[in-house]
C-alpha cells in the first residue's frame, strides 16, 4: 500500500511540474504572438490537468463539467434568441436557461476557430458560428454572433437592428419562460432576472420593482417592434441582395475585408 501511495505521489509531482512548465510556455507563446502554438500548448495543458485529476482520484468526474461543447452551448442560446446577439447576451441566456458556462473570451476564440475551420473545409459542419454583417460595408459587426444557417438578411445589422434585435430577444426570452411554466415546470430565478433587466429598457413592460411578467413584456415589446420592424427588414433585405451578389462563400459568412467592403459600398 505504501509503495502504491509513493508511486501516486511521484506521478502527481511529475504532472504538477509539467503543468507549471506548460503554463510558462503558453505565456511566452502568447507574448510572441504565436497563436497556433498557444492552442497546441493549451490542449496539452488540459490533458495534463485531466491526468492529474485521474491520478489523484481515478474515475472522478466533477459535477460542474458541462455536458455540451462550448460551440453547441452558444448555438442553443442563439437559437433561442433568434437574432444576432452580443456575447454578453449569449452568456446570460446560456446561464439562465441551460445552466451553461461560457465566457466572452471563449466566444472570441471560438469565432476565429469557426472561420478557420470553414476556410479549411467549407460546409463540413452542419452550422458555423459567424459574425453578423454590417448593412453598409458587409463587414463583421463587432461583438455580434449569428448562426450560418440563418437567412442572409437575418444575419445583417442595419441602423435599426440593434433595437429591433433587442425587442425580438426580449419576446423570445419571455416566450421561452412561458413555455417552461406552461409545461408544468418553472423557469429559473436567473431567467426571470434576465427578463426583468430587459423589460426595464422597454416602455410599458414593467410595473413597480417586482419581476417582469412575460405576457406584459411580450405585449410591450410587440407594440414598439411594429413601429420599426418593416423599415429595418427593408434595409436588411437590400443589403442581403448586395451581399449575395458581390461576396464569395467565405465573406458571406464571415464578412468582407476593407478592400472588398470598399468595392461593395461603391
Amino acid at each position: 500500500m505504501g509503495q502504491l501511495v509513493g508511486c501516486v505521489t511521484v506521478e502527481l509531482d511529475d504532472l504538477e511540474e509539467r503543468i507549471t512548465e506548460l503554463r510558462g510556455e503558453i505565456r511566452l507563446a502568447k507574448a510572441g504572438g504565436d497563436d497556433a502554438k498557444v492552442r497546441r500548448l493549451r490542449a496539452e495543458l488540459r490533458k495534463a490537468e485531466r491526468a492529474w485529476d485521474d491520478a489523484l482520484e481515478p474515475g472522478f468526474e466533477p459535477d460542474d463539467v458541462p455536458l455540451l461543447p462550448i460551440r453547441e452551448q452558444v448555438h442553443q442560446a442563439l437559437a433561442l434568441l433568434g437574432v444576432p446577439s452580443a456575447t454578453k447576451m449569449i452568456v446570460a441566456v446560456n446561464e439562465a436557461f441551460f445552466a451553461g458556462r461560457v465566457t466572452t473570451t471563449q466566444l472570441t476564440s471560438l469565432r476565429r476557430d469557426e472561420e478557420k475551420s470553414f476556410r479549411s473545409s467549407p460546409y463540413a459542419r452542419p452550422y458555423y458560428l459567424c459574425p453578423a454583417l454590417t448593412a453598409e460595408l458587409l463587414s463583421p459587426a463587432r461583438g455580434l454572433l449569428a448562426i450560418s444557417t440563418w437567412p442572409m438578411d437575418v444575419r445583417i445589422i442595419g441602423p435599426l437592428s440593434p433595437r429591433t434585435g433587442f425587442l425580438t430577444s426580449a419576446i423570445r426570452v419571455a416566450e421561452h419562460i412561458t413555455r417552461l411554466t406552461g409545461a408544468g415546470g418553472d423557469a429559473s430565478t436567473e431567467a426571470y432576472r434576465l427578463l426583468t433587466r430587459m423589460a426595464r429598457n422597454i416602455p410599458g413592460a414593467t410595473e413597480g420593482f417586482g419581476r417582469a411578467d412575460p405576457a406584459r413584456v411580450i405585449s410591450a415589446a410587440d407594440a414598439e417592434l411594429v413601429v420599426h420592424l418593416e423599415s429595418d427588414r427593408r434595409h436588411r433585405r437590400e443589403a442581403a441582395e448586395r451581399a449575395t451578389a458581390r461576396l464569395n462563400e467565405v465573406t458571406r459568412l464571415f464578412g468582407a475585408g476593407l478592400k472588398t467592403a470598399s468595392r461593395s459600398a461603391s
